[in-house]
């Protein structure tokens, strides 16, 4: 929680370590609480696509409250109101996407910190309702800004983007940046990998953490080998479409292995108890 309780999550951006995460954006509470309790390192609390609003975004946040995994919240553009209300609500950070400039870099993170264009209130969440004793100097040292890398113009501006002082991790959207640089192609596509390396490059000699968002392990581990620690996979609308549906097809393959009569199936040594029931 951005202000009140102190959080390590920016020291550990700083540490090299792979970060696992995943995007979350069914706006629920307690889905979002299932996916801090699976073990994800951060979760991004989607604003822009996403199905929330603020209101659905407080509740989230007091459900990854009682975990170990850091809230960051993608506001909708580059807007210093909705990302002071985030935190103000007590997230661990922000994510911006769309960033073309460095010009553009810089102001997310001066309305990220109290040492730059951030409102002063403590009565809200973030601040226990004003009765912490921390001090701003204390929430500027732990906030999290992050930028996404997912134009064209943005990853030729890369190196001066990750020169700028409060950035902490620059995010790569392979869907928007292969559509940027006028590809259709899947995260791993070896032209994309040439080019996101250069922000990875560019990270790693300013001090700053590389991210990313792909769709599987295979596609997580090519990024990894590329220098990029804050790695994340998949969204709580994917791993339940996923899973409803190898269910729902897992059930009706029974058709074919039952025998004639309706007698009971051969189970090949599968106990009905690996699959959890409701």
């Amino acid at each position: 929680m951005s202000g009140a309780v102190p959080s390590q999550f920016r020291d550990r951006l700083r540490g090299n370590e792979i970060l696992a995460g995943s995007f979350v954006g069914l706006a629920s509470g307690l889905v979002t609480e299932i996916m801090g309790i699976a073990g994800f390192d951060w979760l991004v609390l989607d604003l822009e696509h996403g199905a929330g609003d603020e209101h659905a975004l407080v509740a989230q946040l007091q459900a990854l409250g009682r975990t170990r995994t850091a809230a960051i919240v993608r506001v909708e553009a580059i807007d210093p109101a909705r990302a002071q209300h985030a935190l103000d609500s007590g997230a661990d950070g922000v994510m911006v996407p769309r960033i073309r400039t460095a010009a553009e870099a810089q102001m997310c993170v001066e309305f990220c910190r109290y040492s730059g264009r951030r409102g002063v209130a403590r009565y809200n969440r973030s601040w226990h309702w004003g009765m912490s004793p921390r001090t701003l100097a204390d929430a500027d040292g732990e906030v999290v800004c992050v930028i996404q890398i997912e134009t064209a113009e943005a990853l030729d501006s890369v190196e001066e983007i990750a020169a700028i002082d409060g950035v902490d991790v620059l995010f790569v959207g392979p869907s928007d940046l292969s559509h940027g640089l006028g590809w259709q192609c899947p995260p791993d596509d070896p032209r994309l990998l040439e080019r996101t390396a250069e922000v990875a490059r560019a990270a790693r000699r300013h001090g700053k953490a590389a991210g990313v968002l792909v769709g599987n392990l295979d596609q997580a581990r090519a990024y990894a080998q590329l220098g990029f620690t804050f790695v994340g996979t998949g969204s709580d609308g994917a791993f339940l479409a996923l899973g409803a549906s190898g269910a729902a097809q897992g059930i009706r393959g029974l058709a074919s292995s039952a025998p004639p009569g309706g007698g009971p199936a051969a189970t090949d040594g599968v106990s009905p108890a690996e699959v959890p029931a409701t």
